[in-house]
């Protein structure tokens, strides 16, 4: 996967596959989030507003997509809603086409998180 480039500082995904993630040169073993401005394990990976708390904590973005591994499902209404209450917008997709989506996002200097599953 060729990465977009992105403005300085902020976080590029190099690779991703069924062991995990290579994000502006470091490996992640398992699902990842991937912020503006750093990339951190996803401990308790689900699609729901308590496993995003560590990513919403730290902020800084305003649109976050979740990389569902290898088939996207729609994001529950209930995560969507507390979503907004927060400001943060929501997509759900197949992990690559988050990657790609959260690289050209990235590199049009746009506020973009990404939550990922690997391809399993």
């Amino acid at each position: 996967m060729a990465a977009a480039p992105a403005p300085a500082g902020r976080q590029v995904i190099e690779r991703y596959g069924a062991a995990g993630f290579r994000v502006s040169g470091a490996v992640f073993a398992g699902p990842v989030l991937v912020l503006p401005d750093r990339t951190i394990l996803w401990e308790h990976a689900a699609a729901t507003i308590e496993a995003l708390a560590p990513a919403l904590a730290i902020g800084g973005f305003e649109l976050i997509l979740l990389g569902l591994g290898r088939r996207g499902a729609p994001a529950a209404p209930a995560l969507r809603a507390a979503l907004r209450l927060r400001g943060v917008g929501v997509e759900a997709m197949d992990t690559g086409a988050a990657c790609r989506t959260y690289n050209l996002l990235a590199a049009e200097d746009r506020l973009v998180a990404a939550a990922l599953l690997p391809l399993v």
